[in-house]
């Protein structure tokens, strides 16, 4: 049985603060720190049951205010929650009180750091196991565990196996970008790690769409939790002008390429379907004067962190990437967000054009709409009731 919140109403004055969501002193003052002015309607809509120990299944899109919405009353419940006391024993697991899930390296390392940023001050151990590093020096850091762990699956369970830390006194598992760990074949995974944690322990799962095989994950592992879905996690936020320009597949390249050479945004996002069209269309960019680089699961973890690092200083002008590598990735002042190949799913078509438009910001969404994909377009203003703009490319 799944309760329902109503959808938040994001205009009202009498919008709760953060204060009368019921998070203390001490959790207050570093939001206040972190530079939060008032909670975004997942926050207001999620914190409070979180608080309680509800589980909680929620819609909602990158750029919504998720991780705190999670975050923030879980700090909370660990710092009123002693620590588990453990034997000291030698090649004893570490203990894990917390345990977020991530999709991928880049949104796990994003998650932790805006945890650690949440957690100021706390004292609490915040980790993080991800592949693409070397596992020993992970190994090292989490042998005194870890009062929230932020993992990919993959090299969670390395470390389960080699017993570096154990899920007994874990009191709380997140899975945060449901859709996206279903997508990339996690649910074995994602379920053989349930099997481990506590009988008795507060599930949150989290995603931007929820397809069927996401509500039969949630039915599984969820206890009469309630739904949130605010009305902003199925609409495109309201700050993108959505434009298309309507051209043939083959013209495609050299049509980017004139436009960034016509219009000089700062920081561009350009989406394509797969990772030999991100390769493909990095070089093209490049040998036509443009910074730019791409960024995909074929890549290793260095070249990636180092990519996302150019182009967050703002070295790297134009970022290509899959929707895989892409989720999650938090970079507010990207100004243009290009779909090169126009999506199959209306929901990714919400979840591309929010890479930009973050913070109170304005931001651009361009779709290059070849003949073929017209109907897919058709379907994404059908279903998002969006308004997109045809522009001459010329």
């Amino acid at each position: 049985m799944t309760d329902t919140l109503p959808p938040a109403d994001t205009t009202s004055t009498d919008a709760p603060s953060f204060a009368q969501l019921g998070l203390n002193a001490r959790i207050l003052a570093n939001i206040a720190r972190a530079g939060y002015a008032m909670p975004s309607p997942i926050q207001a809509l999620a914190i409070p049951p979180i608080l309680a120990g509800k589980d909680v299944e929620a819609l909602s899109r990158t750029g919504s205010g998720k991780t705190a919405a999670f975050a923030l009353p879980l700090l909370q419940r660990l710092l009123a929650a002693p620590r588990p006391t453990t034997t000291e024993q030698e090649g004893a697991p570490g203990m894990v009180r917390t345990l977020i899930l991530s999709p991928t390296r880049e949104l796990a390392s994003q998650t932790a750091s805006a945890i650690r940023t949440c957690a100021h001050g706390c004292q609490l151990m915040i980790g993080l196991a991800i592949g693409g590093v070397p596992k020993d020096r992970q190994t090292r850091a989490l042998r005194g565990g870890a009062d929230i762990l932020v993992a990919t699956p993959g090299r969670l369970l390395d470390h389960l196996a080699d017993r570096t830390i154990g899920l007994d006194a874990t009191t709380c598992l997140v899975l945060d970008e449901a859709d996206r760990m279903l997508e990339l074949g996690f649910i074995e995974d994602i379920q053989a790690i349930a099997e481990r944690l506590p009988t008795r322990h507060q599930t949150l799962l989290f995603s931007a769409t929820m397809p069927p095989a996401v509500a039969t994950l949630g039915r599984r592992l969820l206890h009469r939790p309630l739904h949130i879905a605010p009305p902003e996690a199925t609409s495109p936020p309201p700050r993108i002008r959505q434009q298309v320009a309507f051209v043939a597949a083959t013209r495609k390249n050299a049509t980017l390429i004139a436009l960034l050479k016509r219009d000089t945004p700062d920081r561009v996002m350009v989406f394509t379907r797969t990772k030999q069209a991100s390769d493909s269309l990095a070089r093209a960019l490049v040998s036509a004067g443009l910074p730019a680089a791409a960024l995909h699961g074929d890549h290793g973890q260095a070249r990636r962190d180092r990519t996302l690092a150019s182009f967050r200083r703002g070295t790297l002008r134009v970022l290509v990437a899959t929707d895989v590598m892409a989720r999650g990735i938090d970079i507010e002042d990207v100004m243009l967000v290009v779909n090169f190949d126009v999506p199959e799913q209306p929901e990714t078509y919400i979840h591309r054009i929010g890479r930009t438009a973050r913070a109170g910001r304005r931001g651009t969404a361009l779709s290059l709409c070849a003949p073929e994909e017209r109907q897919l377009l058709r379907e994404i203003e059908r279903q998002t009731s969006a308004r997109i703009t045809a522009i001459d490319p010329t």
